[in-house]
């Protein structure tokens, strides 16, 4: 199945495999590192960004895809609904049915909360179903939530909010405990010890995982415990519009049935958001890990409503996506099989980066590995390199893949590849929103009253990059944190008259900025119909 040049390239890193195994590369200083991703970082291309010209963050720049999305039409007037006669009424309204959803669901549920779910495809069709690496959490004798923030801000370029980082790190153990105790499977020894494994950027063995698909079972544990409360769940039914009172504060969403496209009314004393992430946007027309949905919407249902953004201009481009065979373009390779040994090759069969820098370090270290340097190899449909994955039996002892990551062995297997055997094709794929809507430790937003956010479309929690397993914990933490204060603030919240007269203020700001444009937004789903003179 594999070209002359593939098989060549196969072979260089077969011979070279048990030298590499015992090399360990030096890690870089921080001015390399600042200087390889000014240079090779997508996040740096200043071409492919926007300076918006509208909204609350006005004059700062985001991606180009994004901008047109910020400062695009909604996709209703005023008019198009009655506000006087909701559809639904709830104390706390989740949009979005991804872990931290669920999670702010629960608590808020726990709390007393009458809640409600709204989902734009079904609960659990998120992210966090694809997530695979694990959880980290500072719960074992040698470690503390204090290096746990260590790791995080530095690996973030020191760039996250204190206390946003503070609260993530200290609630870590009870996250985990909290999870075990709803029924997730985290592997263990068998004296019941949790197994940890290091991750890009710890300085300890934290990562708690079950076995390569620790989002799934936390994402089954977590729809298993909303079904089973009985909490009600509005499947394939988008939120496309907040509704505010009189007062400027949070009071519901108009919503769209993704199949029928009537729209309806939720009246709520509190709104969380919990859309989750922007791979399908395809920033830079980089493939994506992401699921379906993930295309920014609460950041756009925010932004209409003067709620700011923090560090939009910066994306987590993994830096191990499946980059062959053609049909798992861009699906990830978790960062668990280099935390398993596995290290990046070039096509010569050389080692050329330390296997366990932060992300962004990885990935710009790839790129310039294929672009600048020449030693990528082709797929056939682009460049890639190899992620030596026979390396880890040869280290940890054969059945160590089948029994650690046996979705990584299975997705492969699929198309002929046998990952034991076999290294595999890897290169960056968009995979995580960095920035997101500013937030307080409670999870409102810093100005919108009774609007929260949990999860990815939360901004400044991991600064300007984020590592591995610090995602599956904040959809956790700051869940469960969003659900426990939402719960709280509806209980004294006094909602006024509803309206939607934001809508007309930002087509006037639209019309003021002379912005040309036919776009409309939350753009729900990707498209991916080919026009007709496409090949």
């Amino acid at each position: 199945m594999y070209s002359e040049k593939f098989q060549s390239s196969i072979a260089a890193v077969a011979a070279a495999r048990e030298k590499n195994i015992a090399l360990e590369p030096e890690r870089m200083t921080a001015q390399q590192k600042e200087d390889l991703l000014a240079q090779y970082h997508p996040d740096y291309k200043q071409d492919e960004f926007a300076v918006l010209k509208i909204g609350p963050n006005k004059g700062q720049k985001v991606p180009i895809e994004l901008a047109a999305m910020l400062q695009a039409h909604s996709r209703i007037k005023a008019g198009d609904v009655d506000l006087t006669n909701p559809d639904y009424e709830t104390d706390v309204l989740i949009i979005g049915g991804g872990g931290a959803g669920s999670s702010a669901a629960i608590e808020a549920d726990e709390a007393g909360a009458k809640v409600m779910i709204v989902t734009k495809l079904r609960i659990g069709d998120a992210n966090t179903m694809m997530a695979e690496g694990g959880i980290q959490a500072a719960d074992k004798p040698n470690d503390s939530p204090a290096i746990h923030f260590v790791d995080a801000f530095g690996g973030g370029h020191f760039a996250a909010k204190r206390e946003l980082l503070s609260k993530l790190v200290c609630d870590a153990p009870d996250a985990i405990l909290w999870l075990s105790k709803l029924g997730v499977e985290f592997d263990k020894e068998q004296d019941g010890t949790m197994v940890t494994t290091h991750g890009g950027g710890t300085s300890r063995k934290r990562m708690h995982a079950a076995k390569d698909y620790s989002g799934a079972e936390i994402m089954r544990t977590l729809r298993d415990e909303v079904l089973n409360r009985q909490i009600p769940v509005v499947d394939f039914t988008a939120a496309i519009e907040l509704i505010l009172d009189e007062n400027g504060h949070a009071a519901g969403a108009v919503l769209m049935n993704m199949e029928t496209k009537e729209l309806l009314v939720a009246k709520a004393k509190t709104v969380i958001i919990a859309t989750g992430g922007a791979g399908r946007m395809h920033y830079q027309g980089f493939p994506t890990s992401n699921h379906y949905g993930a295309t920014a919407d609460g950041l756009v249902l925010g932004y209409r409503v003067g709620a700011k953004l923090l560090y939009p201009e910066t994306l987590q481009y993994h830096p191990t996506g499946a980059a062959y065979p053609e049909q798992i373009f861009g699906a990830l390779v978790t960062e668990k099989v280099r935390s398993l040994g596995a290290k990046l090759v070039n096509v010569h069969g050389e080692v050329f980066m330390h296997p366990l820098e932060t992300r962004d370090v990885a990935a710009a270290s790839i790129i310039r590995e294929c672009d600048d340097r020449g030693n990528g190899v082709d797929t056939g449909n682009g460049l890639g390199l190899w992620l030596d994955t026979p390396m880890i039996e040869a280290i940890g002892g054969e059945g160590t893949i089948e029994k650690r990551i046996p979705a990584m062995m299975r997705m492969f297997g699929k198309y002929g590849i046998d990952i034991r055997k076999e290294p595999i094709l890897v290169y960056p794929t968009l995979h995580y929103q960095n920035g997101g809507l500013d937030i307080t430790p409670d999870g409102m937003t810093t100005n919108v009253t009774n609007l929260f956010v949990a999860g990815e479309a939360v901004g400044g929690i991991h600064g300007k990059n984020r590592l591995m397993g610090n995602s599956l914990l904040d959809i956790i933490v700051f869940g469960r944190g969003a659900g426990q204060s939402a719960a709280k603030a509806a209980q004294t919240a006094k909602v006024g008259k509803l309206t939607l007269d934001h809508i007309e203020k930002f087509e006037q700001e639209i019309a003021s900025a002379n912005i040309d444009t036919n776009e409309v937004s939350p753009k729900l789903l990707p498209n991916y119909t080919r026009r007709k003179n496409e090949n």
